[in-house]
């Protein structure tokens, strides 16, 4: 009896060993079939998930490809309601707010009059019109739809300029950036030694619907500011954003 058990064991032993080689090839097959990274729009490559996602910067779900991810971001700017709103009732007020903290730039020397600047996510550009009443004539906006001749078209992940560009850099469009890592190596290659970017986020709120990251301290901005120093952070009041970071790239 003992030896019919032992040659029952044996061949279970022998046929599961068979079933695990010929399932080698099938599981090996499935692997290739991954898919790989995602490719932005303009052919540049952005990672399946970002690099300093935690727990102070999260990701919103539920963008199944970043075309999705781009459209969304189309609803709101192209919203005809909104743009005329930004066009008339909020264009001298909010020309006049953001005419205040780029004088205040000036005069923390973080901001000049012959700075080459550019406005990240400017929609309408209201920044890129507060930045030339304020001297700095040498000023244009990115977005996904143009709006000249203050904006020009542009994916603030793959920013359409050539390395080392501008002096100084504005956004108040982080929460907006599906890739952060992405957003912020873009303003860094397209900044001068020297030159300063300012970011207005919000810390202590949620941003609107069409955010598609979750921003609660300023800390991963420092991580994933590799080429830049922290020059300071102030809390500040912008149209729901409450905090100011602002780095410098090292010369």
């Amino acid at each position: 009896m003992k030896i019919s058990q032992t040659k029952q064991s044996s061949s279970i032993i022998k046929y599961f060993l068979i079933f695990l080689i010929l399932s080698l090839p099938l599981f090996l097959f499935l692997v290739t079939l991954q898919p790989g990274p995602r490719r932005a729009a303009g052919g540049t490559k952005t990672p399946t998930k970002p690099g300093f996602e935690s727990s102070d910067l999260r990701i919103r779900p539920g963008y199944q490809s970043y075309e999705a991810y781009v459209q969304r971001q189309l609803n709101k700017t192209l919203n005809p309601k909104l743009r005329q709103i930004w066009t008339t009732r909020d264009w001298e007020r909010k020309i006049k707010v953001f005419s205040r903290f780029f004088s205040e730039l000036k005069n923390q020397s973080l901001l000049f009059d012959n700075s080459k600047a550019l406005c990240i996510g400017a929609r309408v550009g209201q920044e890129v019109e507060a930045l030339r009443r304020t001297g700095v004539a040498d000023s244009v906006g990115i977005d996904l739809v143009p709006c000249p001749p203050l904006v020009v078209k542009g994916d603030f992940h793959h920013q359409p300029f050539d390395d080392a560009t501008f002096d100084f850099e504005f956004s108040n469009v982080f929460d907006h950036a599906l890739y952060p890592e992405k957003f912020v190596s873009e303003i860094e290659r397209t900044l001068r030694l020297g030159g300063v970017c300012v970011l207005h986020v919000a810390l202590s709120r949620r941003a609107d619907k069409y955010s598609a990251n979750d921003l609660y301290s300023f800390e991963p901005l420092v991580r994933m500011f590799e080429k830049s120093d922290l020059v300071h952070v102030r809390k500040i009041d912008g149209f729901g954003l409450d905090t100011e970071v602002v780095f410098r790239k090292r010369q």
